[in-house]
């Protein structure tokens, strides 16, 4: 019986697979036109040939279509630990999107394609990754696996996410979930997180200690930083009256959108600010993640933090 519900889930997940495939063919694709030309297609089985190394592991071949000097990589050299952290509370369901897809997204959605995207990569590099998803608690933790069956359990909960159309109101207490997570991810991993970092605990002070635990246990973190940047950094409404709605509370407040402008953008302003700064100090890598700027953003930081690792 286990076995047919494995096999029955192990179908469902094609969409999403395949959408990750498209959205990872296309970004190599497009960096073999770019700049960045030296990462190698085959992320797992190569890397760059460092002078004064032995020539007997160059891949020649390559080397012909990319006139660029690659030795093979083993296996023991490839293998990494990643730990996929999403958040999942109600302000990540901004704008409010009733069908996903790669045209029409919101955070969430977002998040999930880059998360896929992600996953995808990790699987052609034989690394081993885990899902994490979190609201007002730790909602999934799943250990960190390079397993076939273990991808596509992953690939569904990350369905259901998409299909979480009619999503009740959770607030984000990102401080409290990440401590958690920090304590659940047992070995040194690199840790990806996609949050807005909307946090309600009382004390910001909560959520920057909580991304500081991460560090402290010697994991390797990148904070993407999920937006609406049109929206909600600029706050680009027209001017007239709105009804602004708290996703997360249910608050609702009447105000002209030019009357609160000023002090909005000074206010977001200021919060990023300290954020880039705390993260930084903790060594921390943030990326600003605009759901409206594609999915380059995510893949090609993660592969220079990657090649760093390496």
């Amino acid at each position: 019986m286990e076995q047919e519900i494995t096999s029955q889930r192990v179908q469902e997940f094609s969409h999403l697979e395949l959408i990750a495939k498209q959205v990872v063919e296309g970004f190599i694709t497009g960096l073999h036109k770019s700049p960045f030309h030296g990462f190698s297609v085959e992320f797992a089985e190569h890397r760059l040939y460092n002078t004064g190394e032995s020539t007997k592991h160059i891949d020649w071949k390559l080397y012909g279509r990319t006139e660029k000097l690659f030795t093979k990589r083993y296996e023991e050299e490839t293998n990494l630990r990643c730990q996929i952290v999403i958040d999942n509370s109600s302000s990540m369901y901004y704008p409010d999107v009733k069908k996903p897809s790669l045209d029409n997204l919101n955070k969430i959605s977002f998040s999930v394609y880059s998360a896929a995207a992600l996953m995808y990569l990790l699987k052609k590099q034989r690394d081993a990754v885990g899902l994490s998803i979190f609201s007002d608690s730790v909602e999934l933790q799943t250990p960190a696996r390079s397993s076939s069956v273990h991808q596509k359990l992953m690939f569904h909960e990350l369905e259901g996410l998409l299909a979480n159309i009619d999503r009740p109101m959770k607030r984000t207490f990102a401080s409290t979930s990440i401590h958690q997570i920090a304590e659940n991810i047992s070995k040194r991993s690199l840790v990806i997180i996609f949050s807005d970092m909307m946090d309600h605990a009382e004390n910001t002070e909560d959520m920057f200690s909580a991304m500081q635990h991460l560090k402290h246990n010697k994991h390797e973190v990148i904070l993407f930083h999920v937006i609406d940047r049109k929206h909600e950094i600029d706050f680009q409404f027209e001017n007239r009256p709105y009804l602004f709605v708290d996703v997360e509370t249910g608050e609702k407040v009447k105000v002209h959108a030019n009357e609160v402008k000023d002090n909005y953008i000074e206010s977001m302003a200021k919060y990023r600010q300290e954020l880039i700064l705390r993260c930084a100090q903790y060594r921390i890598d943030f990326v600003e993640a605009d759901i409206n700027e594609g999915f380059k953003q995510i893949l090609l930081p993660y592969l220079i933090k990657r090649e760093r690792l390496h």
